[in-house]
């Protein structure tokens, strides 16, 4: 069975920007952003993954990972 690992912390690693300051470019609260960091969340809308990929200037293939376990 195969999992999907999100590497938002990684992204926004890469381009020195903070949760804090993410959350108020996409719109999204801290903790919900959080969420999604940690992979702890069980879905994500595609306005917000378009949200997070324009303000990061990345592709949805760098934030979300698919590993087949």
């Amino acid at each position: 069975m195969g999992k999907i690992i999100v590497n938002l912390d990684v992204e926004m690693a890469k381009r020195k920007i903070s949760l804090g300051e993410l959350s108020e470019r996409v719109g999204l609260t801290q903790a919900n952003l959080s969420i999604l960091k940690t992979g702890k969340a069980k879905a994500i809308r595609f306005t917000t993954l378009e949200a997070i990929c324009r303000e990061l200037d990345c592709q949805p293939g760098d934030i979300l990972e698919f590993r087949d376990e």
